[in-house]
């Protein structure tokens, strides 16, 4: 047991007993004149040291041995297990497995702190590469084989698009020669865009359904794939090394359309462009507007280009477009394709699962420039239809939880005070999407400040404060609470490779958003966590040992746990996926709803986090002790 979550006995007393001292001398300098305040925080004192008292009675030793690792049995119902995405490039474009002995010092290193497993992808590319349903999966095995060796869990995305083009590419691994071929004589096979550029990184979903592939739609190559996975590597899903198949469902195997590729010039933060100019989806779009009543309604046309700002358009510029009859209709069809597209997949991947002991998985995008806008552009373009008043991601969510799978979301790390501040990014907010900030950031600085320097800023004139810009700083977003109200599982990624502190504590508190719980399992709780990537940098000394005090934080400061159904993870044979969902159900989870609410950080930071965290720990104290 760790002194963060249970401190001594002997230690714990004098600790609180200095502290209860030095509060109460200090009263009458944080506010003379204010007997009230003073006999309710003597109350408080009084209180606390109560609750101290029976906490330190009823803590009775939980912990346990096993096969060398101790675990609280209580603590350990916050585990999160935490994965590492292997090299984009572990098993070439040549289908060569070249790890070697390098890739075996690394894993053994990593299993040696604790992770619990890898993610890898599994690329169509490299996979079918030879020619329809001629798959190769050598290489794969041989890597299966190596980590498993390693003793660590595998976590495997079938990868149906282009790696390259996208951040942090650093391979390039095309989808089949044979699949591009045919590109080559009917090119709206991929994604276009206004100006009739095609991306191919990823098969329109226009094409979902169209048997152009040899007789096969892109939805029955996808369906043969997995299949010919299981089938291939039924081995290791037996022996329950493979835990998570997560399926890809668009660019960078994210569900989304690829409306920001670098390879056509987009430099962040522009807002993108829609994706929906092939032959396919323009026919389908026409027949859409027709059955409305609007044959005359055409595709935007005023929605500028990729490295525009939404101010600079017709369609996302205040009062624009995008809030007239003609654009909620476009963009309602443009976001439901995208949701009917990794329905269709998920189902595929649920009959090629079924029975298996694994998890289903689909990524989320976290595209969280411009989210500060009324426009959402960027998530616009990409096919996540979210505002103030209407949620783009909850109906995502309730996609997945119709096939019994996670979901997997992204920028885990990222603060707003990271990002540039033209580019109107929300991260935070974007991942918790949900919460309301009870208060303005200027408001917890000046109570700080009025504690540290006595200055006479009262209570009263504090709460004038907080009551007039309260509605400003409330934010309302709705992304991993969205997912758990649908009840289901929620997991994450880092987006950018990170190895400082203040990242790793960022993804800590996302990972358990309202902390540890010492009795039991927490209110929420991340399934699991991927930390991207395995890098040459993770291993340098210091990064390393920041990293390996961050898989124990993970952990909640246990051991590694080799048994899942010890923290609640028990994974049993998939489920057949329920009946399908009608669209009014669909745009039923467009509501948006109350929020959860969301720690300001976590409550068992890596060390390292210096200053930010130590002023965070002291307006917190401050808030709970004064003003609650």
């Amino acid at each position: 047991m760790t002194s963060i979550i249970h401190p001594a006995p002997g230690a714990l007393g004098e600790k609180m007993r200095l502290h209860h001292r030095h509060l109460l001398r200090e009263l009458p300098l944080i506010y003379r004149g204010g007997s009230a305040l003073v006999e309710r925080v003597k109350h408080r004192v009084a209180r606390s040291k109560a609750r101290e008292t029976q906490a330190l009675a009823f803590e009775v030793s939980t912990t346990v041995s096993e096969g060398g690792s101790k675990y609280d049995e209580k603590l350990l119902q916050n585990y999160v297990p935490l994965y590492v995405m292997l090299p984009l490039g572990v098993v070439t474009a040549d289908n060569v497995f070249e790890g070697g002995e390098k890739l075996e010092k690394q894993l053994k290193d990593l299993r040696a702190v604790g992770i619990d497993g890898v993610m890898v992808d599994v690329w169509w590319g490299i996979i079918e590469a030879n020619g329809p349903k001629k798959y190769d999966w050598s290489a794969y095995r041989s890597l299966f084989k190596l980590v498993s060796e390693c003793d660590l869990k595998i976590q495997a995305i079938m990868s149906f698009h282009q790696c390259g083009g996208n951040v942090g590419d650093v391979v390039d691994i095309p989808i089949p020669q044979w699949v591009r071929d045919i590109g080559e004589t009917d090119p709206d096979i991929f994604y276009t865009n206004r100006s009739g550029n095609r991306n191919k990184e990823y098969l329109s979903l226009g094409v979902d359904h169209q048997h152009l592939f040899g007789g096969r739609s892109a939805i029955e190559m996808y369906s043969d794939y997995m299949k010919s996975f299981r089938e291939n590597m039924a081995d290791f899903l037996e022996a329950g090394q493979i835990i998570d198949i997560e399926v890809g469902c668009g660019a960078a195997g994210e569900l989304r359309y690829p409306s920001y590729p670098e390879t056509q010039g987009w430099v962040f933060p522009g807002l993108g462009e829609f994706q929906c100019y092939d032959k396919y989806l323009k026919g389908d779009f026409k027949e859409a507007a027709k059955n409305a009543g609007h044959p005359e309604w055409e595709l935007p046309d005023d929605a500028g280009t990729y490295n525009d700002k939404p101010d600079s358009t017709e369609f996302f510029k205040q009062n624009g477009t995008y809030l007239s009859e003609k654009g909620k209709f476009f963009l309602t069809w443009y976001s439901n394709k995208l949701l009917m597209h990794g329905d269709d997949i998920l189902d595929e991947a649920n009959k090629a699962f079924v029975g298996c002991k694994v998890k289903l998985a689909a990524k989320v995008s976290g595209l969280h420039w411009w989210y500060k806008h009324h426009s959402h552009a960027a998530e616009l373009t990409a096919g996540y239809y979210n505002l103030e008043d209407r949620d783009g991601y909850r109906p995502a969510a309730r996609i997945l939880s119709r096939h019994h799978a996670i979901m997997n979301f992204t920028c885990l790390e990222m603060r707003d005070l990271e990002q540039p501040a033209e580019a109107k990014s929300g991260p935070q907010e974007l991942v918790q999407q949900a919460r309301s900030l009870n208060h303005g950031p200027y408001l917890d600085w000046l109570r700080c400040l009025s504690f540290l320097t006595s200055k006479n800023i009262i209570v009263n004139k504090l709460d004038e404060y907080d009551a007039n810009y309260k509605n400003k700083f409330e934010k309302f977003v709705k992304v991993l609470s969205g997912a758990w109200r649908e009840k289901i599982e929620v997991a994450g990624e880092n987006a950018l490779s990170r190895y400082d502190a203040e990242g790793y504590n960022q993804i800590l508190l996302n990972a358990r958003p309202n902390g540890v719980n010492k009795w039991g399992s927490p209110k929420l709780r991340m399934f699991g966590v991927t930390y991207l990537r395995l890098y040459d940098e993770l291993f340098e000394e210091k990064n390393f040992n920041l990293f390996r005090t961050f898989v124990r934080k993970m952990h909640a400061d246990q051991d590694y746990c080799p048994d899942p159904s010890k923290y609640g993870h028990e994974i049993g044979p998939l489920e057949r996926s329920r009946p399908q969902i009608s669209m009014d159900d669909i745009l039923d989870a467009t509501k948006p709803l109350k929020s959860f609410p969301w720690n300001k950080q976590t409550d068992l930071p890596v060390d390292g986090a210096g200053l930010f965290n130590l002023l965070g720990s002291l307006i917190n104290r401050i808030k709970s002790i004064f003003f609650n």
